[in-house]
């Protein structure tokens, strides 16, 4: 057989297994289909649900303007999948390329592609989180619960975090008139993703919004009564919170487990892989048949000095895995890498709020349009005298701009006419990000690879 015959029937024949039934297991499916893959397709998921849509869990589900039922992602496409839901991955046996399920059986692949994606991290004491009343947000079922809760009209809600999620939760709850309190153990909401100067204008805005916004604090325990359940939040400043609903939003926690003992890269922050999506082994040597894709890949970003990024992104979800399929049927002269810029976009109290870039990197932020005291303003994000990311308050349209700035490196203070030379926004100022090694709650962006600020090896030689 020649090469060319070779890679025409790898990329129309064989067994692919996707392992995850989810956006980016989607994506990856219709693209496999629609580049002319006509082998055996199994798609894995542990819901028993076909792949739905996330974000609107969120925001329009909460705030009763979507029904959870009802967020199903359209099909571009048939993909004529074998389809094995409501049951869990349990294991990957590379040498003999089976996925083991939860429930004993095994499915064999030539090529898979990991797509598992993250989960809510639970309140760490069991037994408190098994309150009546105690909740998290990530799935279509806990959409549907907290949802009816909430139409129950309790008494008061208490959201534990103030990242994205946490505060769309508490909007939420003050459109359907809802008292609710947010405890943050940073100094203000948004902190982890958006740096403090932000995170101030957030705080500003729920505050606004009648949120008994508590920052600087942790929550010590869940109470409960006789009955099991939930009645009060005790906090690190001595504070009690009676409260008959609890939303725990501590961030997410990417699905790697199963492949512990695989021998693959894998571990809390995600499966590593390469710029075209190829998983590396324990080794750091580049695997030929697994692919990752979304939520729990984390791969080198050409853009952003070869960083290895975990991005909880929806469009980096969906242009992931178009690369990761792509390149699953294709030889490698015909490969490409992904280079999606960054972007996310939340929904709150009446405000737009967009970034693009990865403004976790950045060391200052210039208010460059609007004004943060009318929350309507662009900031733009420097790092090593580079623009690195911009986010913007209600006034997306100046988006675009700045994501070319983005992948053109462009320097960093701006000096451009468009730049609104109000006071503010005449000097970048410290973008006041926490400290990295203490927990925050919600970044979209996790670095985790090397910092750009130290990029020295020292090589120390054994001696015998």
């Amino acid at each position: 057989m020649t090469v060319e015959g070779f890679f025409e029937r790898l990329r129309t024949e064989g067994r692919i297994v996707i392992v995850g039934a989810s956006l980016a297991g989607l994506t990856a499916a219709e693209t496999l289909r629609a580049e002319g893959f006509t082998g055996s397709l199994t798609m894995i998921g542990d819901e028993p649900y076909e792949p739905y849509d996330r974000p609107p869990l969120s925001k329009a589900v909460l705030l009763g303007k979507a029904s959870p039922h009802r967020t199903d992602l359209p099909r571009r496409r048939e993909i004529d999948a074998d389809w094995r839901l409501g049951v869990a991955a349990a294991g990957l046996d590379l040498g003999a390329r089976r996925v083991r399920l939860a429930d004993g059986d095994e499915v064999e692949y030539d090529r898979l592609l990991i797509a598992t994606g993250v989960r809510a991290r639970p309140w760490p004491n069991e037994t408190e989180a098994q309150l009546d009343g105690v909740f998290v947000l990530r799935t279509r079922d806990d959409a549907v619960a907290l949802h009816r809760r909430l139409g129950a009209s309790p008494r008061r809600v208490f959201v534990i975090g103030a990242g994205f999620t946490g505060s769309e939760i508490a909007s939420a709850c003050r459109y359907q008139d809802l008292a609710v309190t947010v405890a943050e153990r940073a100094n203000a909401p948004l902190v982890g993703a958006l740096g403090g100067v932000v995170g101030a204008v957030a705080a500003e805005l729920q505050r606004e919004n009648s949120v008994d916004l508590r920052t600087g604090v942790t929550v010590t325990a869940l109470e409960g009564d006789t009955s099991g359940r939930v009645r009060a939040a005790h906090l690190s400043d001595g504070g009690v919170i009676e409260t008959d609903v609890v939303v725990v939003s501590l961030g997410a926690t990417r699905n790697t487990e199963w492949l512990t003992g695989s021998g693959l890269g894998a571990g809390p922050r995600g499966v590593a892989c390469d710029a075209g999506c190829r998983a590396f082994d324990f080794r750091g040597i580049v695997t030929d048949d697994v692919f990752v894709a979304g939520d729990v890949a984390r791969s080198p970003h050409p853009l952003f000095n070869y960083q290895f990024l975990s991005l909880e992104h929806w469009g980096n979800a969906v242009s992931q895995a178009e690369v990761a399929a792509h390149n699953m049927i294709s030889p490698s002269a015909d490969r490409r890498p992904h280079i999606w810029v960054p972007a996310f976009w939340s929904s709150q109290f009446g405000v737009n709020i967009k970034s693009v870039g990865v403004p976790t990197m950045g060391d200052q932020i210039m208010i460059t349009q609007g004004s943060l005291a009318e929350r309507r303003f662009v900031g733009a994000y420097g790092c090593q005298g580079r623009v690195i990311a911009a986010v913007s308050f209600d006034n997306t349209r100046w988006l675009q701009f700045y994501q070319q700035l983005i992948e053109t490196a462009a320097p960093f203070p701006l000096e451009y006419s468009t730049v609104d030379r109000r006071p503010e926004g005449r000097r970048p100022i410290p973008a006041d990000f926490p400290d990295p090694s203490l927990p925050t709650h919600g970044p979209t962006v996790t670095l985790s690879g090397y910092s750009p600020v130290d990029r020295r090896l020292v090589f120390t030689p054994a001696r015998h």
